[in-house]
């Protein structure tokens, strides 16, 4: 139990960050990181051994999901953009692997839901970029995909489509509880955009994002 105790604590520490917004975005990267390896386990359930070599092409984004908290550190802003852009990189070459009929598509969606929460007012320009871009992908590749990487039958193509409706649907509710009243607070207290805390930047006179 003590072993559990501080390893949570250790990950909360890596977590953690004194803009609510960017702290935010470390939890959303750690949890979709934490989930991502038990992925090919529901798919080995709905498809079998035999065609479940795609799903590895899932665990390319996962040392970039791990990242976030580390770049938050020292680049807040960039560790709040990583996250939507890895999260729609998964999204496009999971759908290149499965086909557009497992619905792995619809991950679009909390991409676009981080980019509409995880940015202030003075970094629209970049949110709706974003989220332009979640669009584009949705609506320019949905029919250019191709053939998935497997044979998958419409029975299996059907069972991912529930898997991921459900993972998408729960991972946009945690989001949306994470993010609930989190840009109030952020908006109420300033952080540092460049350094590792808010008293080493500021006697830096490094500038504050508000």
């Amino acid at each position: 139990m003590k072993r559990l105790v501080a390893w949570w604590r250790r990950i909360g520490a890596y977590a953690a960050h004194d803009d609510p917004l960017t702290a935010s975005a470390n939890w959303i990267a750690l949890v979709v990181a934490w989930n991502q390896p038990f992925y090919p386990l529901y798919l080995y359930a709905i498809v079998g051994g035999d065609k479940l070599a795609p799903s590895l092409l899932t665990f390319l984004s996962t040392p970039f999901f791990l990242a976030v908290p580390w770049l938050s550190k020292r680049h807040p802003l960039g560790a709040r953009l990583l996250l939507p852009l890895t999260g729609m990189a998964n999204a496009v070459v999971s759908t290149k692997a499965f086909g557009v009929g497992s619905g792995v598509e619809l991950f679009l969606i909390p991409c676009a839901l981080i980019a509409a929460a995880l940015f202030r007012p003075a970094e629209r320009a970049i949110g709706l970029t974003i989220i332009a871009g979640c669009a584009a992908f949705y609506f320019g590749l949905h029919d250019r995909y191709g053939a998935p990487l497997a044979a998958y039958s419409t029975t299996e193509s059907a069972a991912m489509l529930g898997l991921n409706a459900v993972s998408v649907t729960t991972l946009t509710v945690f989001i949306g509880l994470l993010l609930s009243g989190v840009v109030d607070a952020a908006e109420r207290r300033p952080f540092m955009l460049v350094g590792k805390s808010s008293g080493s930047a500021g006697s830096q006179g490094l500038p504050k994002e508000r």
